[in-house]
């Protein structure tokens, strides 16, 4: 007996769990009729009905990108995730499963107007702002910041209740906060307490009631409020310039520490350093062609194997021609220029003359949000912090380690150096072929901030001399505080008076600062001293 009654009750559980499964889909037909109005009731029952449902989520985004779509044979709603031509890519609504292909002329779109999108947009917001998802909600009170409107009182009152994110509250506060500057009775905390926000929105809002408001004090609390918000706006601008000046610098730090190794050693004027980046950039490149399941480590993978590619053309390059040229500063300059473009046209011949478009990794993507004023790159960021340890560990090696000893003992004295057993020769390779796959690294980094060509290295072989220059020949230190402030110069200066005039500038500054201490801000001591 019992177990006929528990038969039977598994029984209707499952009668009424079919019935509810369709039951969304049935309450959501009227959205095939033409009438905007009975599509808003529709959406409006729907949202209150089946806030948990996971398809009312996929049906309100479909609506609002105009992707809802029905088949004209039986009426089912599909989304449209891909379109070729005439081709329609659809997947139903009700089993998010995707459909055969087929001609646009089988299916009918669901119309919206802009008072319909406006529906939709409210009922996402609410759906989103009580998500468990603390992302969803976070970029839902930021849509809603976009878009404010008296409507969104109620909600927003509801969601200050029990939100306890407190970047998601600092939004949803703001939002509030417009909302009684906007339509509010007490209007003169809002308008002081607005001052603290940096949205545009906020901005805008201040502007709105200075302009419209015949009240003198609130003309005066916004006109306060607007200063307040205009001198923080400035101050995390210059942060800004501050970090892409810092993020170049880190790119010409990267680039000229191999240059300042091989210049301070061997005095070889290397105009193919540019192509070891090049190099560097292509190598991220070919990794990605030949692993594409692995774009989100290639960044990582690439760096030993940049390395190894450029330092070992480097060494190449030195054992053929550069050493042959030592002590003609001027006839290493001609070789290595050709050197670079026999290297520029490899490159061309092998992954054609056009530019090449890296994929950046998605823990690379995105930026760092501070505030509505300020937001870091990740991308940059990481290239700031790669480039010091880069930095940290070429210290290591020439202060901590056999080779480093024997390098700084070549670039003191060298006549000494070859007395007391060292092979110059072989230092000058190895040293030659670190500075190379330096630079090869540098290549990886600037992969991640511009397109990859043959004319990539280019772009930076002369700052990265004037780096050199600046800081003093063959000093790290001085090549650190050179790159860094040749990068913070530029970056202030390109705003003002444009990339091209800006570097003029730069070059001018460093010929007068050469006539002023010529040997750079940190001048080298042993052999460069006596030469």
């Amino acid at each position: 007996m019992k177990t006929i009654f528990i038969k039977i009750i598994l029984l209707n559980l499952l009668l009424i769990t079919s019935v509810f499964s369709g039951k969304f889909e049935n309450d959501i037909k009227p959205l095939l009729k033409n009438s905007f109005k009975t599509k808003e009731v529709v959406i409006n029952q729907v949202s209150q009905k089946y806030s948990e449902n996971d398809k009312l989520q996929t049906l309100l985004q479909a609506l609002m990108k105009g992707d809802l779509f029905y088949t004209k044979q039986d009426k089912t709603f599909v989304v449209l995730y891909k379109k070729e031509g005439k081709i329609y890519y659809t997947k139903s609504l009700e089993t998010q499963k995707q459909l055969e292909p087929m001609n646009k002329k089988m299916f009918k779109k669901v119309k919206t107007n802009n008072r319909l999108r406006s529906t939709i947009r409210e009922k996402l917001a609410e759906l989103n702002l009580f998500s468990k998802d603390r992302d969803i909600r976070y970029n839902s009170a930021k849509n809603m910041l976009k878009h404010v409107s008296q409507n969104s009182s109620v909600l927003v009152q509801k969601a200050l209740k029990i939100e306890k994110d407190s970047k998601v509250l600092s939004v949803l506060n703001e939002i509030n906060t417009i909302i009684n500057v906007k339509f509010g009775t007490d209007k003169q905390e809002a308008i002081v307490k607005l001052g603290d926000y940096l949205s545009p929105q906020s901005l805008q809002a201040l502007k709105e009631i200075y302009a419209s408001s015949e009240d003198k004090e609130l003309k005066e609390l916004a006109r306060l409020s607007i200063a307040s918000i205009n001198r923080s706006k400035d101050f995390y601008a210059f942060v800004e310039k501050a970090f892409f000046g810092l993020s170049l610098g880190s790119i010409l730090l990267l680039a000229a520490i191999g240059l300042a190794i091989t210049f301070g050693v061997m005095k070889v004027i290397n105009m193919a350093h540019g192509e070891m980046m090049m190099l560097g950039a292509y190598t991220v490149y070919a990794l990605q062609k030949s692993m594409p399941n692995l774009i989100e480590y290639s960044v990582i993978i690439a760096i030993p194997v940049a390395f190894l590619v450029s330092g070992i053309i480097g060494i190449i390059i030195e054992r053929l021609v550069i050493r042959h040229l030592y002590g003609r500063p001027l006839e290493t300059l001609l070789a290595t220029f050709g050197i670079s473009l026999i290297l520029q046209q490899m490159v061309r011949s092998i992954f054609s003359p056009l530019n090449q478009e890296v994929k950046t990794p998605q823990w690379m993507s995105g930026a760092l949000e501070i505030n509505s004023a300020l937001s870091l790159t990740y991308n940059r960021l990481y290239i700031i912090i790669f480039a010091l340890l880069v930095f940290a560990g070429i210290l290591l090696v020439l202060n901590k380690t056999s080779l480093g000893l024997k390098v700084r003992a070549v670039t003191q004295n060298r006549k000494m150096a070859q007395a007391m057993g060292i092979k110059t020769g072989l230092i000058d390779a190895l040293t030659f072929g670190i500075g190379s796959g330096i630079a090869g690294i540098a290549g990886v980094a600037l992969s991640q901030l511009t397109n990859v060509g043959p004319n990539l290295g280019q772009a930076y072989i002369v700052d990265s001399f004037m780096v050199v220059v600046f800081g003093g020949v063959g000093n790290l230190w001085g090549t650190l505080i050179g790159a860094i402030t040749l990068g913070e110069i530029n970056k202030f200066i390109e705003p003002v008076a444009g990339a091209v005039l800006a570097k003029v500038i730069i070059l001018v500054f460093i010929i007068l600062f050469i006539q002023k201490r010529p040997r750079g801000l940190f001048a080298q001591k042993g052999r460069d001293a006596e030469d």
